[in-house]
């Protein structure tokens, strides 16, 4: 049997407070890694605008589902025969936060969305003050030539529980969107996570990060056993990676953690 393999790109660049400047950068790195044959392509959190600090620009710069910002990718998708996976500052209801949301589309539209469930209330900063969390729905994902996706949101990478209830749901590649802030011992904290989570699921992690200087950059697509296949240092750009259907398939013959394990996920509320 031939080897099936979904090239996969991740994304690094600063988003910005312009949203049409980030539609731009974001089309012409859709265009970079289409060239590459990459099949998606998957960029930072907060890639329709982003400004810090945070202040009330993101409730006038929010937008529904079906906005202008998820059209145009949805033009760039269907332009460049890719699925894309980007950050979105949603419109919330109550039209005082807004909602943290990553979307995945290709050329037919939306195909995926999530919203971010742990906000990052730590090391000093508030999210929650301007961001309203996701519900605790079940995992919405998505379908790439046999390979399934699921998605997550930065902080979340720091509660594996989040990956798990990905990988119970069936996905074989955990999707991170990030503004991972620098900080002491954030880069190593970043490349930890993301191969302890790789490892414990024995599953991709497809992790796209802001560059520097507010980013620790270093994105990267980590493979079942915690190996970094590709990344990208600090700077803008991206990377293409081979993810290997069969791979997970021989890698849980030889470490079946999944299979041993005793306890499931519960919700907390």
């Amino acid at each position: 049997m031939s080897q099936q393999y979904v090239p996969v790109a991740v994304a690094q660049f600063e988003p910005i407070a312009d949203t049409e400047a980030n539609l731009t950068a974001i089309a012409a790195m859709a265009k970079d890694a289409a060239d590459r044959g990459a099949r998606v392509v998957v960029f930072p959190e907060y890639s329709s605008y982003f400004i810090d600090p945070f202040d009330s620009t993101l409730v006038a710069h929010s937008e529904h589902l079906d906005g202008p910002f998820v059209r145009r990718l949805t033009e760039i998708a269907s332009q460049f025969d890719l699925h894309i996976v980007a950050g979105l500052l949603e419109t919330a209801d109550d039209g005082a936060r807004i909602r943290n949301t990553v979307v995945a589309v290709n050329g037919g539209g939306l195909q995926s969305m999530y919203r971010k469930l742990h906000l990052y209330d730590a090391f000093g900063q508030r999210e929650s003050d301007w961001v309203e969390p996701g519900q605790l729905d079940a995992p919405q994902t998505f379908t790439v030539e046999g390979m399934r996706f699921g998605m997550m949101t930065c902080y979340d990478l720091r509660f594996p529980e989040v990956t798990r209830v990905l990988v119970d749901a069936g996905v074989d590649a955990v999707i991170v969107a990030a503004e991972w802030v620098r900080g002491p011992l954030k880069e190593y904290h970043w490349r930890t996570l993301l191969a302890a989570r790789a490892i414990e699921n024995t599953v991709y992690v497809v992790a796209a990060d802001h560059a520097p200087p507010l980013g620790v950059g270093h994105s990267s697509i980590v493979d079942p056993t915690g190996v970094a296949i590709a990344t990208i240092g600090s700077g803008a750009g991206i990377v293409v990676g081979h993810l290997e259907l069969e791979a997970i398939a021989r890698i849980r013959k030889v470490n079946p953690a999944l299979a041993l394990r005793r306890y499931s996920v519960m919700p907390r509320g």
